[in-house]
């Protein structure tokens, strides 16, 4: 297969800055592009994903300019958004696409939206259907479920949404359309997704009322330039917290990492696991929590997982299974169907790839049961372009025994640019 080999290590030693958060560096960017006055950026993400919403606001008319990952976004409202010229390519970045789709639904012209292969393949209509019923034109592929989508300016009406999966792209693109509808527009979530839209919304000056899995915005709202220091992305720290949990000697240190509620399943699960996981120096900056985390070895056991816990850590749920493949006793992960609709069938392509490495994977309509093994073999693996399976691989390629070979190692950049030059310094 050829690829980038990640041979077996003895153990780490050292700290690791990680990435800024994804999801808060997109919600920055947008929420930015939509206010007055200048907001200034710190810790912005400088993956491809993040990279291509900020080209989607300059096809709009944003005026922003970027130094190493400062951003500055000089906002004029959306008053000011211009209709683009060619169509608005958000790469392989579902967040920029269907946030996208909910900012741009009360815009008075038409705009195109499409994505590479990948982003045209996975459904859209969980966020076009209630588009749609708050008034926004659209069309599209499969009745505008897929990509390319065209939406065409109309003037939206509020209106209550009771949603079958707790998603947080889906509550995010009716809240940002709500900004711009008439009269009030709430989502009720069967559990509670991801809130950092409804944080920064805050942030940025907006009224949110909000309880439990329940939020409301009202149309109107003026949002206000803001400074935002992006804290590090707990999806990334997650690697290294499984990759020093079953190293045999040492300990990683990451600093000013988000420990957001919403988000920090993985941190839960595993110290359910067994891991040696502490949080220190806690603290809250532009409304979101922080932390360092310290990780040692330790042994991990087998547990079960579904419900809400799901989306507290849908995006860690590939390094959570090796962790689990290595872990004594057996795992099982149930509730978690939306991994078959992400940048690739993570529920099969994560079975499959781990199968081939020696683990003991089944997989489940909407999950996996794991039989944990005392080591795993190796061989080789493929990304399938999907950044977070190319991590987990890379990391399974450390704690084998005899090392992993990666196909398209590069998918990591989309959320984490040089992965693997940054493990390398703290490898002992």
């Amino acid at each position: 297969m050829g690829g980038v080999f990640i041979r077996p290590i003895a153990g780490v030693e050292g700290e690791i800055r990680v990435p800024g958060d994804k999801s808060i560096s997109h919600r920055a960017a947008l929420m930015g592009g939509m206010a007055f006055g200048e907001t200034h950026v710190t810790n912005f993400l400088l993956g491809q994903d993040c990279l291509s919403t900020l080209r989607c606001l300059k096809q709009l008319g944003v005026v922003w300019e970027r130094q190493g990952t400062e951003v500055w976004i000089r906002g004029k409202g959306m008053e000011a958004w211009q209709e683009p010229t060619n169509v608005l390519d958000a790469g392989n970045s579902g967040t920029t696409f269907r946030l996208m789709l909910g900012v741009l639904a009360g815009s008075p012209f038409s705009v195109t939206l499409s994505g590479d292969d990948s982003l045209r393949s996975r459904p859209m209509r969980r966020v076009t259907g209630p588009l749609k019923q708050m008034g926004a034109s659209i069309l599209g592929r499969s009745g505008g479920n897929m990509a390319p989508i065209t939406m065409m300016g109309g003037q939206l009406q509020g209106q209550s949404f009771h949603t079958e999966v707790a998603s947080a792209q889906v509550k995010s693109a009716i809240l940002l359309a709500g900004l711009r509808a008439n009269g009030e527009t709430s989502v009720q979530e069967p559990s509670l997704s991801r809130d950092h839209t409804e944080r920064m919304l805050r942030g940025f000056g907006v009224e949110v009322d909000s309880a439990e899995t329940f939020v409301k915005v009202r149309g109107g709202a003026r949002l206000t330039g803001q400074k935002v220091f992006v804290p590090g992305d707990i999806s990334s720290a997650a690697f290294f917290l499984v990759l020093g949990s079953l190293m045999r000697q040492g300990e990683i240190i990451l600093p000013d990492v988000g420990i957001n509620p919403t988000r920090t399943g993985i941190i839960d699960v595993l110290q359910a696991m067994g891991a040696d996981i502490e949080l220190l120096e806690s603290s809250e900056l532009c409304g979101e929590p922080r932390a360092t985390l310290r990780v040692r070895p330790s042994q991990l056991k087998g547990v079960e997982l579904g419900g809400d816990m799901i989306p507290r850590l849908i995006d860690e749920i590939p390094i959570l299974a090796v962790a689990a493949s290595l872990a004594e006793g057996e795992t099982v992960i149930r509730d978690a169907a939306e991994l078959r609709v992400k940048e690739t069938d993570r529920i099969q392509r994560v079975a499959q790839g781990l199968n081939a490495l020696g683990a003991k994977i089944e997989e489940l309509p909407d999950g996996m049961r794991i039989q944990g093994q005392p080591a795993l073999r190796g061989g080789e693996a493929s990304s399938f372009g999907d950044h977070r399976l190319a991590m987990a691989w890379a990391i399974v390629g450390m704690l084998s025994k005899e090392g992993v070979s990666v196909e398209d190692m590069s998918a990591a950049d989309v959320s984490y640019p040089n992965f693997i030059d940054v493990i390398k310094k703290v490898v002992l």
